[in-house]
């Protein structure tokens, strides 16, 4: 394995010249979406960020070869009804490339292989974190490790409302993650815009590559997360979503879903219990924050 990523020839040529490349998760259409909206969202991404004058590199694996810019087919393969993509953090990669397994790299394992690629600049829609009962469980997401370990800059809507927000904004502070509010002092929660937590705010893009700057300066080597939250128009309602919330974790109590199986059983009973309108959000979300990190990632080319 004397490559073991595989990169693509235009981000690594993008990467050389310090032009601006913003990487992207593939979890998002293995996973997250519904079929065929999926490979749609993931494409429109990309287009996004070409028109905006910014490089696209998704990132995914296909038959055990994490690849840096996958191609169009590529996306095709992995988001396909018939996919065999499985979901992929930083401690999936190896079994994956052993096993020469295809898929979707979630926020650890894509900002472990967009670091290794040179990209400064991710863009997501939520991140894990600490789960509500983690003191009991101790069940937290390897998202807050891979912030913590690669000195990228992370754009994403603050964390999912299913988790224990206080809590993973404590750990962040913690393992030294540079945490701000794009545009506000309010840590956003994925599908709300308040989750009820102050941050630090920022107000461009420029301050966001300043910030990203004086992090390398200084040879720290966490994330620089800036959470961007979803337009006020797109939220879902914050007293329908702490409703269906609160029921979604009775219903999960009674028929005992823990572990592995809550998050996605929660987000499944919000989703049914909102019509579908959490999807409508999901993909605001998304490219909400692919258009904060193509102007990230312009500031810091320049």
């Amino acid at each position: 394995m004397s490559e073991p990523i595989r990169v693509a020839d235009a981000v690594r040529a993008a990467v050389a010249a310090d032009e601006p490349v913003v990487a992207l998760e593939s979890t998002i259409f293995t996973h997250g979406l519904t079929r065929p909206l999926n490979v749609e969202v993931a494409l429109d991404a990309e287009q996004r960020l070409r028109d905006s004058g910014v490089l696209p590199a998704t990132i995914g694996v296909l038959d055990g070869t994490p690849i840096v810019g996958l191609s169009e087919q590529q996306i095709r393969t992995l988001g396909a009804e018939d996919s065999s993509a499985v979901k992929l953090g930083v401690r999936d990669l190896p079994l994956a490339m052993t096993e020469g397994l295809h898929g979707g790299t979630t926020v650890s394992a894509t900002a472990l292989l967009a670091h290794r690629a040179g990209i400064r600049v991710f863009a997501t829609g939520g991140l894990g974190g600490v789960h509500r009962g983690a003191s009991a469980s101790f069940d937290e997401s390897a998202d807050l490790l891979a912030l913590a370990s690669f000195p990228i800059v992370v754009v994403s809507a603050g964390v999912k409302s299913v988790l224990d927000v206080p809590a993973t904004l404590e750990r962040l502070e913690t393992l030294g993650v540079v945490v701000v509010g794009y545009r506000t002092s309010r840590f956003p929660a994925f599908y709300v815009r308040d989750s009820g937590c102050e941050v630090d705010g920022i107000d461009s893009p420029e301050q966001a590559a300043a910030l990203a700057r004086a992090r390398d300066a200084l040879g720290l080597h966490a994330a620089v997360l800036v959470a961007n939250p979803v337009a006020e128009s797109e939220q879902i309602d914050p007293a329908l979503h702490d409703r269906v919330l609160a029921e979604a974790e009775k219903e999960a109590a009674e028929v005992g879903v823990r572990g592995k199986a809550l998050t996605p059983f929660l987000l499944g009973h919000m989703h049914r219990a909102t019509d579908g309108r959490t999807l409508d959000t999901n993909v605001a979300v998304y490219r909400g924050n692919v258009a904060v990190a193509a102007d990230i990632a312009r500031a810091l080319a320049r």
